[in-house]
């Protein structure tokens, strides 16, 4: 079927950093299909990155096609010995940085898609809470740096290490984990009321 003939290839696709590192050498001599392959292969985790850090879905898709057209012009000075995967997550996270230092603190992360409760838990009470409380978080996150919220997200909701969220963001691991304890405990303050 060429529905499976496609899935298989995405599958044989698989993303690897030797592969991908071939792909960009090709993509720095202008071969454009190599490139749409690591657009293929980095564009869903990079978009949820980005939605992570600036909940909007919208925001996040502008972040990442800028961050896409940008990796392009820059592609031929992609170094050899580098991650794509780790240069592309540093380059996403720096314009949602921008893009977050250039707003007004108000994140609505009601926008952010939230996992279905099973059947039997989603009573109408238990929904009001989990709106309440999404809403709180929400609030809460809006006291922290923008520099502290892409250390937190790559953290927590991501679950980089330390290492790697340093050389995404440009800092030293001891500069990445204090931004995220003083996130980790000003996020435990405002929503003490949930504990």
């Amino acid at each position: 079927m060429p529905g499976d003939r496609g899935r298989a290839q995405d599958e044989a696709d698989a993303s690897s950093p030797r592969d991908d590192g071939l792909l960009a050498v090709r993509a720095a001599e202008g071969d454009d299909e190599a490139f749409e392959k690591l657009v293929r292969r980095h564009a869903p985790a990079l978009l949820r990155l980005a939605t992570r850090l600036l909940g909007s879905r919208t925001e996040a898709e502008d972040a990442v096609q800028e961050s896409f057209v940008s990796a392009w012009r820059k592609v031929p000075e992609f170094r050899r010995d580098a991650q794509f995967g780790t240069w592309m997550h540093r380059i996403v996270t720096n314009r949602c940085l921008n893009v977050l230092r250039a707003r007004r603190p108000a994140v609505d992360l009601g926008e952010v898609p939230e996992p279905q409760a099973p059947e039997h838990e989603a009573s109408p009470a238990r929904v009001a809470e989990a709106h309440a409380a999404v809403a709180d978080l929400g609030k809460a996150m809006e006291g922290l740096s923008p520099e502290q919220r892409v250390c937190w997200v790559l953290r927590e909701l991501n679950g980089l290490p330390y290492d790697a969220i340093a050389e995404t963001v440009g800092i030293s691991p001891e500069a990445v984990r204090g931004r995220v304890f003083r996130a980790r405990r000003h996020l435990t303050e405002a929503m003490a009321a949930w504990r």
